[in-house]
């Protein structure tokens, strides 16, 4: 990992531990309890925090099949934006594709906007902001190739190390995360 990536990463995790990690009793969408909650969006909202969760989550792409970066709304889509624009500020076309929880009953009853920027077969990979059970990233995955996109990995911000990686993974989808728990408490408290 280059000394660039090492402080933006060490910058983020600050940022995030300051805005978006609350130590509690909490429960989670998957009905689970927990004794931390992390609202990304609070985080990814930010100007410095999105260009940093973009600039970190372009780096993590090593794959350059990937034609576009996708992911479940509402805490996907400020993390698809900020990848896309990173990708562009190195001359690189990286388009957003926004899945909807609920397709659209009327106009063009899309389940996934953005299909105008990538064709059938392409490759694109799903972003997260947190991977818990990984039920979230999966729905993703299954509407962006139910139209016709093939999925080759998932990046998340959060991986909680609660089994939604592994459930990723047996899904057949490689994960990267820029942090788990541990090592955002360790570098948000420095």
């Amino acid at each position: 990992m280059s000394i660039i990536v090492q402080d933006a990463k060490k910058r983020l995790a600050r940022i995030l531990f300051e805005k978006s990690y609350m130590e509690g009793d909490f429960t989670l969408t998957s009905g689970r309890k927990s004794d931390y909650y992390f609202d990304c969006r609070q985080s990814s909202l930010h100007a410095e925090g999105a260009f940093l969760i973009g600039s970190l989550l372009f780096s993590m792409i090593a794959d350059d099949s990937i034609v576009a970066v996708g992911g479940m709304t509402m805490g996907a889509d400020p993390l698809i934006t900020a990848t896309s624009l990173a990708a562009y500020a190195t001359g690189r076309q990286l388009p957003g594709l926004i899945v909807r929880k609920e397709v659209k009953g009327h106009g063009t009853a899309r389940a996934v906007e953005g299909l105008a920027n990538v064709k059938k077969g392409d490759h694109v990979l799903v972003v997260e902001d947190v991977l818990s059970t990984g039920g979230s990233a999966l729905r993703a995955c299954a509407r962006l190739e139910e139209a016709g996109l093939v999925v080759r990995s998932v990046l998340c911000i959060l991986n909680r190390e609660e089994g939604g990686a592994e459930a990723v993974q047996a899904a057949g989808y490689p994960v990267g995360a820029i942090f788990t728990r541990s090592e955002l408490v360790a570098l948000g408290k420095k």
